[in-house]
């Protein structure tokens, strides 16, 4: 699977996520589990609703979400942080 990431995931990626090692550590491994098998009950893949629905979220930690459309064989990250900033 090919990854992209927006221009707002990777401001949004470096105010929220990279000042702390660990949920960088974090990421990376759900990222590289995502793109092995984006189906992994570890990452609790789902759709959004309502107006969002076109994307999906997983979990990164117990509150950070990435927030990512799939196009055939290409995921487009466009946002991360907690359930709050995200939603």
């Amino acid at each position: 699977m090919n990854v992209v990431f927006s221009k707002r995931f990777e401001k949004h990626y470096k105010k929220r996520i990279k000042p702390n090692k660990a949920l960088v550590s974090k990421f990376n491994e759900r990222l590289e589990l995502f793109i092995e098998n984006p189906q992994s009950p570890v990452l609790r893949l789902h759709t959004l609703k309502g107006d969002k629905n076109i994307f999906y979220s997983f979990s990164v930690t117990g509150d950070i979400r990435a927030i990512v459309s799939i196009d055939q064989d290409t995921a487009i990250f466009h946002d991360i942080g907690t359930h709050n900033q995200v939603y």
